[in-house]
């Protein structure tokens, strides 16, 4: 018997690191800094209107373009993200020690830019880890071309267009192909898609997810499967592959998990 998933997708922020109260709360402080400097809103004002903005559109920057703010993506991510307290955010060898245990593909998808993508995956110490990041930018290609704000609306998570383009920069079989995240919506999204589903940092499982995972560390007690390997054997070169590969497993489950996130 194989294993069931031949790739595994994951969401990055709030999934392979848990949310951390500093940190969110320095995320909101900079979307609303953004809102006042760049878009001439009053301090009281701008946090209503990120608030909003992300219940209507996803994001803040999805809905100040489709409010008709000639805002470019960069400028945004220049200030939400590239002021973030990224030292918060620490190593985390436990989870890199199970991401390298997987053979099978690797691959991020996140709403975040591919900088901030790459900066908490160096300071989680899990930047090799991945085949493949799937951010922004491969979702929204042709933004920077465009002449007026709604020329192109923004794509992003939950958005089922975000999750066909994702899964063609991927090139998987959805059937064959487990997401995690955090976010229940994008969660309900990826199970339309045909993706198996995992939603992270919660106890109790919702409609759509096939499984759920309070902690990520947590990955080998809940979906063992993961590691499962094809029982034909070949030869002893394969036999002593299958033999350490378990071996492995067996050492992460038994090993004290690392917190990624520290004040």
């Amino acid at each position: 018997m194989a294993s069931p998933f031949n790739c595994l997708i994951f969401d990055l922020d709030d999934t392979l690191y848990p949310a951390n109260t500093d940190f969110a709360q320095a995320l909101k402080k900079n979307i609303d800094d953004f809102l006042i400097e760049k878009c001439g809103f009053g301090k009281d004002k701008a946090s209503s209107l990120r608030v909003e903005l992300f219940k209507s559109h996803g994001s803040t920057l999805a809905g100040l373009r489709a409010l008709g703010y000639d805002i470019s993506a960069d400028d945004y991510h220049s200030v939400v993200h590239g002021r973030l307290p990224y030292e918060l955010i620490k190593p985390n060898t436990h989870l890199r020690s199970l991401l390298r245990s997987i053979n099978q593909r690797k691959i991020i998808f996140t709403n975040s830019d591919r900088i901030h993508a790459k900066k908490a995956l160096k300071r989680l110490g899990i930047e090799d880890c991945f085949d493949q990041i799937i951010c922004f930018e491969t979702m929204n290609p042709n933004l920077s071309k465009s002449t007026r704000p709604d020329e192109f609306p923004v794509l992003l998570k939950p958005s089922m267009d975000a999750f066909k383009l994702a899964l063609r920069a991927a090139d998987v079989d959805p059937r064959c192909t487990l997401f995690f995240d955090d976010n229940v919506q994008n969660i309900a999204a990826a199970s339309a898609s045909g993706l198996r589903t995992t939603l992270v940092g919660k106890k109790i499982k919702s409609k759509e997810a096939d499984y759920v995972l309070e902690k990520i560390n947590k990955l080998p007690q809940v979906i063992p499967e993961i590691w499962v390997k094809p029982i034909t054997v070949v030869d002893g070169d394969d036999q002593q592959r299958i033999s350490r590969s378990m071996s492995e497993l067996e050492s992460i489950l038994s090993s004290p998990a690392t917190t990624s996130v520290g004040a």
